[in-house]
C-alpha cells in the first residue's frame, strides 16, 4: 500500500494508523480482493476497496475522483452507471477500465460479486431505493447529501445500516474539517458561554424556484433515459433542463434550498451541541420570482426564499432557537463589523465574496463565533476573544487531509469493516437524524402551500376568488420518535410519498 508524502501526512496519521499501514506494506503477500472472498459480514485482508459509482455528474465527479486519488490508492473505480450519457462520458474517459451502466438495478443484478461498495450522487427522489439496495446487497455506502428525499426514507436507511452491519458515510464533507473540531474545542472550554440561539443561511437557490411547472413539452435528448431518471418519481413529461443541476428545483426531484445546503450548515451545530429531534418549527417563505406575484400556488416547486425557526430542548435542559435563512435572507449584522465589509465573508472568512455558500452563527452568553458551511474557518467575535480561544489546547485528533480525508476514511473504514473504525457522518447516530430534522424544514415549506380555493363576496370588491391556506403560519409541533406533526394533520403527507408502480417501497 503506496503511503502519503511524509510532508502532507506527518501531523495527521497517528501511531496506531502508522504501525497497521507499515505491517500491510511490507509484508509483501498478494492479498485476493474481498469480492473474490466473499460472505455476508466477512472482512477480508484486502488492501483496495472496489466501487460501484453511481452518478457521473455534478456532485458524482468530486467523489468518484476522490476515491480514485486517494492518498494510499487503496480504491478503484470498478463501475460507472449514469441515466444521462452525456455525464458518463467524460468519466468513462477518466476510467477505461470501469464498466458502465444506465440501469443501476442491472449492475447490481449482474456485477454485485465484483464490488464491494457503492457511492451515490444523483438527484434526491433516488437516494433512498438505491442505497438501501446497496445495503441489502452488504455493500458499504457512502451517500450524498441529503441522505434522502423525505423523512421516513431516512429512518429506513438509519435503521438499515444498523441491520445490514455495513459502514455508511453521508458527503457531508464538513463533518471531517478541522474548524468543527477546533469549535468542540472552544465550546467545551467555555470560551463563548451557554448557547441559546444559532443563524444557519445560505445563497441558494441558484437555480429557478417559486414556479409553475412548464408548459412546453420538449422532446427528450437522445443521451438521457428518461424512465430511469423518473425512477421512484410519478410518471410525468420531461422538462427542458433539468440536469446536471435544476432537478433540485422541483419538489418532485429534489429538496430545494435547504435540502442541498442544509445537512452542511445545520450539521455543525446539531454535531457540536448534541441535538436531537426538534419539538417544533415554523417560518415562512417568498411568494414572488422575479418580481412578480405568484397568484395561486405552485406546488410543484421550492420557494424563492424562506426563513425558518427550529426549536429544540438541549440535553442541558435549555432551550435552543436555530434559524434557517436562504435566497438572499441573512442574519441581522453583528455590531463588530464595520459598515463596509461583506458579512457574508467576514463571518466565514470566505476567500471570495461572490461564491458564498453558506454560513453559521452560534450567539453565547460571553461571545459567538462564526464559520463558513460545514465549519469551515471558524472565527471567535468580539476580536477580544480570539487570544483565549487561541489558548484553548488541540484536544481532538484532526482528520488526515481534513475536509478530503472524508472520503478517505470512508474508504479506510470500509477495509476495515464494521464498526471497526469511526467515520464522520454514519447513518446511525448523526445522518440519519439530521436529515430528518433538515427535511422538516420541506414539511413545513411544503406545507405552506397547501390550500382551498374559495369564492366569497367582498363589500369592497365584490364577488372574488382566492385561496384559503391553512397551513400557513403555524407552529408545527413535531413528535421526532414516531415522525408526525401534531397539531396540524395535513402536514403529516409530505413525511412519506409512495413510489411509482414497479419502484417498489422501502422496507428493510
Amino acid at each position: 500500500m503506496k503511503q502519503p508524502k511524509a510532508n502532507s501526512a506527518k501531523k495527521n496519521i497517528s501511531r496506531t494508523d502508522f504501525l497497521k499501514k507499515a505491517v500491510i506494506a511490507t509484508t509483501g503477500f498478494y492479498i485476493l480482493p474481498r469480492f473474490v472472498l466473499g460472505g455476508k459480514g466477512f472482512v477480508a485482508p484486502s488492501d483496495k476497496l472496489y466501487i460501484a459509482a453511481i452518478g457521473c455528474g455534478g456532485e458524482g465527479v468530486n467523489d468518484i475522483r476522490h476515491f480514485a486519488t486517494a492518498p494510499n490508492k487503496n480504491a478503484e473505480i470498478a463501475f460507472l452507471c449514469d441515466v444521462d450519457d452525456r455525464q458518463g462520458a467524460d468519466r468513462r474517459k477518466e476510467f477505461p477500465r470501469a464498466t458502465y451502466y444506465n440501469d443501476w438495478r442491472e449492475m447490481f443484478s449482474k456485477e454485485s460479486k465484483h464490488f464491494d461498495a457503492v457511492t451515490v450522487a444523483i438527484p434526491d427522489h433516488n437516494h433512498a431505493i438505491v442505497g438501501l439496495s446497496a445495503m441489502q446487497l452488504n455493500k458499504h455506502l457512502y451517500l450524498q447529501k441529503p441522505m434522502t428525499h423525505d423523512i421516513y426514507e431516512a429512518r429506513v436507511l438509519t435503521e438499515a445500516s444498523k441491520k445490514y452491519k455495513v459502514v455508511t458515510q453521508m458527503g457531508d464533507q464538513g463533518a471531517s474539517s478541522d474548524g468543527i473540531r477546533r469549535m468542540r474545542e472552544w465550546f467545551e472550554a467555555g470560551v463563548i458561554g451557554d448557547i441559546d440561539k444559532v443563524y444557519c443561511w445560505t445563497d441558494r437557490p441558484v437555480w429557478p424556484q417559486g414556479i409553475p411547472w412548464p408548459k412546453s413539452r420538449p422532446a427528450v435528448p437522445k443521451e438521457l433515459h428518461w424512465d430511469l431518471f423518473l425512477g421512484t418519481a410519478k410518471s410525468t413529461p420531461y422538462i427542458d433542463n433539468l440536469t446536471p443541476f435544476n432537478w433540485r428545483g422541483w419538489w418532485q426531484f429534489g429538496t430545494g434550498a435547504l435540502g442541498d445546503m442544509g445537512c452542511h450548515i445545520v450539521g455543525p451545530p446539531f454535531r457540536l451541541l448534541g441535538l436531537g429531534y426538534p419539538t417544533e418549527i415554523s417560518g415562512s417563505a417568498s411568494t414572488v420570482y422575479n418580481g412578480v406575484f405568484t397568484e395561486g400556488v405552485h406546488p410543484d416547486s421550492g420557494p424563492v426564499s424562506s426563513s425558518l425557526k427550529f426549536s429544540f430542548k438541549q440535553k442541558n435542559g435549555r432551550d435552543l432557537s436555530l434559524y434557517w435563512m436562504d435566497g438572499g435572507i441573512t442574519p441581522e449584522r453583528l455590531t463588530e463589523l464595520d459598515p463596509d465589509v461583506n458579512s457574508n465573508t467576514a463571518l466565514s472568512d470566505w476567500p471570495n465574496e461572490f461564491d458564498f455558500e453558506g454560513g453559521t452563527l452560534f450567539i453565547g452568553t460571553k461571545g459567538k463565533v462564526s464559520c463558513g458551511w460545514g465549519g469551515n474557518n471558524p472565527r471567535l467575535w468580539p476580536e477580544s476573544l480570539r487570544a483565549s480561544g487561541d489558548a484553548v489546547p488541540k484536544k481532538y485528533p484532526r482528520v488526515f487531509g481534513g475536509m478530503d480525508g472524508h472520503w478517505w476514511q470512508w474508504i479506510d473504514a470500509c477495509i476495515a469493516g464494521y464498526g471497526k473504525m469511526e467515520v464522520d457522518s454514519p447513518f446511525e447516530g448523526y445522518a440519519g437524524p439530521l436529515t430528518e430534522t433538515v427535511l422538516l424544514g420541506n414539511l413545513l415549506l411544503r406545507s405552506f402551500n397547501i390550500s382551498e380555493k374559495i369564492k366569497k363576496n367582498d363589500p369592497t370588491y365584490g364577488n372574488a376568488e382566492g385561496y384559503v391556506y391553512s397551513g400557513r403560519y403555524k407552529a408545527l409541533k413535531w413528535d421526532g420518535e414516531n415522525m408526525r406533526v401534531t397539531n396540524y394533520e395535513p402536514a403529516n403527507q409530505f413525511v412519506r410519498r409512495d413510489y411509482r408502480e414497479g419502484w417498489g417501497s422501502l422496507s428493510i
